[in-house]
């Protein structure tokens, strides 16, 4: 099984091309983030660490012992936290330019998005958060139009982006604590990224996995869907051979 987390002012559905690659070859659960979509009234949401436990959470009513974990941006880093407090539940991490590996942020963008209500602005933040070359998703920008037409969430983002960014950074989970993941680790990220910077990939644990992908920005679901559901795929192989090593060793 396949969880798929968005990014901050996302939700379940902009994953639905990275779907569509991975129908027919792994169950997938797309989650609304706690204080997003129809988890909008989620108690005490804001943090990466109480949709962590929210997922795990949800996960366990569902019986769901093992699962592949795909998470963008803040998803990103809901998907390192919950991995980190339930290693046993993760078969593999797949981080897509995850948040909370370095300070910088590009906090004015964000705050835009968050308070972005129309078409016209989400689709203009979307296409600043994606390379110049990609389009911007018709598909995300209706779901996202969606989303924030319903009471209290576009106030819910502005509250939520107000603190994630406060003095223009983000929190940063520590190195140290990140080496401590033991099960296959691929982070991907692009060059064009206008939110996260793609240096904030330097100086992983030597096992981590790195792939950075030329001339694609921020928004890697909606820009490159088939790369994005063909690494899952091979994260999902990885961890099937991992076993047969006899020695344990991990590339």
């Amino acid at each position: 099984m396949v969880v798929l987390l968005h990014g901050f002012g996302g939700c379940s559905g902009v994953w639905k091309d990275v779907v569509e690659h991975l129908d027919g070859v792994f169950t997938t659960i797309a989650y609304d983030l706690p204080g997003h979509g129809l988890s909008i009234d989620y108690p005490n949401a804001g943090s990466a660490k109480t949709a962590a436990r929210a997922v795990l959470a949800d996960l366990a009513s569902r019986g769901v012992e093992r699962v592949h974990l795909v998470g963008h941006s803040m998803g990103g880093a809901v998907a390192t936290l919950a991995a980190l407090l339930e290693p046993q539940r993760v078969a593999s991490l797949t981080l897509l330019a995850p948040g909370g590996y370095g300070p910088e942020i590009n906090a004015p963008l964000l705050r835009r998005f968050a308070a972005a209500r129309c078409p016209e602005e989400i689709g203009a933040c979307l296409a600043e958060m994606s390379s110049p070359d990609s389009v911007v998703s018709e598909h995300s920008v209706g779901q996202l139009a969606e989303m924030r037409s319903r009471p209290g969430q576009s106030e819910k983002l502005i509250e939520f982006v107000t603190a994630m960014t406060a003095n223009d950074r983000q929190g940063v989970i520590p190195r140290e604590t990140i080496a401590s993941l033991p099960m296959p680790v691929m982070v991907v990220w692009g060059t064009d990224d206008n939110v996260l910077p793609y240096s904030q990939a330097e100086g992983l644990p030597a096992r981590f996995m790195i792939h950075h992908v030329l001339e694609v920005g921020h928004m890697l679901p909606e820009e490159t869907p088939e790369l994005v559901a063909g690494i899952v795929e091979r994260m999902s192989r990885r961890r099937q051979k991992a076993p047969a090593s006899p020695v344990g060793c991990q590339s």
